[in-house]
């Protein structure tokens, strides 16, 4: 009988988890030795001894139906920029992409207790489990996002061959669904360059607004402005921020005289449709990690005293 106090040492020694614990000691009949051997046969022990160290590198991937309808965009993360671009690790990430957009899942514990698309014998965690023991580095799913349209099409930008990707969904009435994401293509460019906060004004928290005004109002007043003025003053200067923040009010990197709501217009004028933003997702890679700075010196002395 597996006791939950042989789990506990089991865990204990090895650093793997209860459950991976309980199934390798179910495998040795309760020999601990023995399950651990099973755990690191199977890279579990060595893969949880990694899991203190902080994975701020990876890659960020994106995947499309053909149809353009479904898209999804995922974040994978690893230790160094040179697992990233391992092509074990980049193809991971491409299964996930692709299995995030044609299945539904609340959360990334679901995903992970999920079957993975390259090989149902195993959960996506077990095959992240197996591509950490493979290539010695900590690694994280991150997080992910899906995008659906019915009347439109999804595109998407990745830049810096993974450092960030963009996903942009685009409602429209035209059947030109080829022309719809080549514009898509050209708003996730956009995104990707100038990082909008939000899709437009009604998308804007009020409250953030309200404490921008505020610090606006101090900031006109701490100018010396005259009190009368300093009212017009900080709705223009809300306005300048909404136009920085707000996708559609953006100029165009492409075209500074054209907003992206104007290119909308002009293109959407062309197909004779209307065209409009419905959505847009923008990962980049690590944002958010706290990286950990590591003394060189250090490392070299605690690696040489192993």
């Amino acid at each position: 009988m597996i006791t939950a106090s042989m789990v506990k040492e089991l865990r204990e020694l090895t650093g793997a988890g209860m459950m991976n614990c309980k199934k390798a000691l179910n495998e040795a009949e309760g020999n601990i030795e023995r399950a651990v051997e099973i755990l690191r046969e199977k890279g579990l022990a060595a893969a949880a001894k990694k899991a203190g160290r902080v994975a701020a590198e990876g890659i960020v991937k994106t995947f499309i139906t053909e149809d353009g309808k479904k898209a999804a965009i995922v974040e994978v993360n690893c230790e160094t920029d040179f697992v990233a671009a391992n092509e074990a690790f980049m193809a991971f990430a491409d299964n996930i992409a692709k299995q995030v957009a044609l299945n539904e899942y609340a959360d990334i514990e679901e995903l992970k207790a999920a079957k993975y698309i390259a090989d149902e014998a195993m959960t996506v965690a077990d095959a992240l489990t197996a591509l950490i023991a493979k290539l010695g580095e900590n690694m994280d799913l991150r997080r992910f996002q899906k995008l659906s349209v019915e009347n439109g099409a999804i595109n998407s930008y990745i830049h810096g061959g993974g450092k960030i990707g963009v996903l942009v969904e685009l409602e429209s009435n035209t059947d030109k669904v080829e022309e719809v994401k080549a514009l898509a293509r050209e708003v996730a460019m956009q995104v990707a360059a100038a990082n909008p906060l939000f899709l437009d004004r009604n998308s804007v928290d009020q409250e953030k607004i309200e404490k921008e005004r505020e610090i606006y109002k101090v900031q006109a007043l701490n100018e010396g402005k005259p009190e009368k003025i300093v009212d017009k003053m900080v709705e223009g200067r809300i306005n300048k921020y909404l136009k920085e923040v707000c996708l559609v009010d953006q100029l165009w990197v492409k075209n500074g005289d054209l907003t992206i709501s104007k290119l909308l217009e002009e293109e959407g004028k062309k197909l004779g449709a209307e065209i409009s933003v419905k959505a847009f997702v923008r990962f980049e890679k690590g944002e958010g990690i706290e990286k950990k700075e590591e003394n060189f010196a250090e490392e070299v002395q605690r690696q040489l005293s192993k």
